[in-house]
């Protein structure tokens, strides 16, 4: 897990300059408990990031964490495996950010995006627009959302106006650009979701050549 630092630059040796997202890994990736099939009916590995104070965390959290010999952790989260007994996870287990990836890997990139409230049709969905003349009532107005006598009713799916981001999203197909192991960054291509601040989950891409 990492957390957005923001966006800048790269220039390539052909003189392109390539959109990048620093993401700082520093605070934490420190497993916190480790999932098999034999004790937890699946396998899975929790990680925890986030380093804060203890009065920031409650009693059945600390003593978790105290547990597995980690610090106070404020966001735990599990990555599931394929494997059905995880190898070479151990509790209180710090991961490295170079040794977990390499500089040209792909990798998918999942969090929050940035909320935009409560938007109209256009802004959401993309709709057109009504005529901008005088008189015109349709402006950036929905129009209308029922039909005729059949079905006489609004039907399940139509796109209105209503709350726009604030979701869970997920960047697939990620190039890392660089490993910056002492300053605890990794330089993605391209944009990843969130405002700066926000805490990501990194993992390596399960479908390469396909960004969505």
């Amino acid at each position: 897990m990492g957390r957005k630092a923001g966006m800048t630059q790269i220039f390539t040796a052909d003189g392109l300059a390539v959109p990048a997202t620093v993401v700082s890994v520093t605070g934490g990736n420190i497993v916190t408990a480790v999932r098999t099939m034999e004790t937890d009916g699946y396998s899975a590995v929790q990680v925890g990031f986030g380093e804060c104070k203890e009065k920031a965390l409650n009693k059945p959290e600390l003593g978790h964490l105290k547990k597995s010999g980690a610090p106070p952790l404020r966001t735990l989260v599990e990555f599931r495996l394929k494997e059905d007994a995880p190898e070479g996870f151990e509790p209180g287990q710090a991961i490295d950010c170079s040794t977990a990836f390499e500089v040209g890997e792909m990798v998918d990139v999942a969090g929050t995006s940035i909320g935009k409230g409560f938007q109209g049709t256009i802004k959401r969905w993309n709709h057109k627009r009504g005529l901008m003349t005088h008189g015109s009532k349709s402006k950036r107005q929905h129009g209308s959302i029922g039909s005729s006598a059949t079905p006489a009713r609004v039907l399940p799916g139509l796109r209105m106006a209503g709350r726009m981001g604030g979701e869970r999203v997920k960047i697939r197909g990620l190039e890392v650009l660089a490993i910056e192991a002492e300053l605890g960054a990794l330089v993605l291509k391209g944009s990843i979701p969130g405002k700066v601040g926000n805490v990501v989950e990194i993992t390596k891409a399960k479908v390469v050549g396909k960004n969505c």
